[in-house]
């Protein structure tokens, strides 16, 4: 029996790869192919654009995919959304879908483009987010190059960000976040309700999950004397408890631990401080609670 998986071709591939590869499987991919070659007997499937993968697997033709929540919502498709996996193009974060408009524009908040025209690729949403809130104004679908029709063209975009840094380049302004949207591993429902089926897709995202996870941690490595312990273990946070175990030479331990990478710079010098010893910091593949 095999999983028929999709994944999403385009901007997110080169990250999805990188997290497949953390995750323990190898995905071989060609410029000139959509096939899915995948080193796991069980899996197979193709590589396409991200925002057809949410209809594709409602309809069965594929058991599983990766995609956008912004796909979804923009597809209104009926999928089972397995797992959030928070990674994107440029990083472990968030994607926002924010409203901009010229930085000279008087335009403050949605409600002052009644009767406006806004382009964006994700013309579901956005048309919905105005509606919501009674704006009407004229939504078109933008087939690329966004950040530059304002405001030769249109009075405002809504256009997908991680950082910001384009459409200020661009000489734009953010006055709304329409949607904030991740990557998330979807189901087929009748592929979910399948015991076989279900148990390859769980197993996946476990992977896929503590890979991600593994991406923002590293491990620590230390010797620490017995008269230093205490000192050392209150500067230590850890997903559980520090493993300790005892060394050759009974006043000393050796302790180990799984920290956020961002503490590292940090931590590392207060814990030779305190006392600790041999400090070795390795990076991690996959990270499980």
């Amino acid at each position: 029996m095999k999983l028929k998986l999709v994944l999403p071709k385009g901007s997110l591939q080169e990250a999805t790869i990188a997290i497949f590869r953390k995750a323990g499987f190898h995905l071989g991919v060609s410029s000139r192919s959509y096939s899915l070659d995948i080193d796991d007997p069980e899996l197979e499937g193709m590589w396409i654009r991200a925002q057809e993968i949410p209809r594709y697997v409602e309809r069965g033709i594929f058991d599983a995919g990766l995609t956008g929540f912004d796909m979804i919502m923009e597809s209104q498709a009926e999928v089972v959304e397995v797992e959030e996996l928070v990674y994107a193009k440029q990083g472990l974060g968030k994607v926002r879908w924010v409203l901009a408009v010229h930085q000279n524009a008087p335009f403050q908040s949605v409600h002052d483009l009644q009767g406006k025209r806004v382009a964006t690729e994700l013309v579901g949403v956005t048309r919905r987010y105005l509606e919501q809130r009674g704006v009407e104004a004229e939504v078109e679908y933008s087939w690329g190059a966004t950040e530059a029709k304002v405001p030769q063209l249109v009075d405002a975009i809504v256009e997908a960000t991680e950082t910001g840094n384009t459409l200020r380049a661009n000489g734009l302004r953010i006055i709304e976040t329409v949607l904030e949207t991740t990557t998330r591993l979807i189901a087929n429902r009748d592929s979910w309700a399948d015991p076989w089926k279900r148990t390859k897709i769980e197993s996946l995202a476990v992977l896929l999950q503590g890979a991600i996870r593994a991406e923002r941690m590293v491990g620590l490595k230390m010797n620490v004397h017995r008269d230093h312990l205490a000192a050392v273990l209150g500067l230590l946070p850890a997903m559980k408890n520090p493993t300790i175990a005892p060394l050759s030479d009974a006043d000393w331990v050796a302790v180990e631990t799984i920290i956020d990478e961002d503490q590292v710079k940090v931590l590392i010098p207060q814990l030779r401080r305190a006392g600790a010893q041999g400090i070795i910091e390795y990076p991690l593949n996959k990270v499980i609670p």
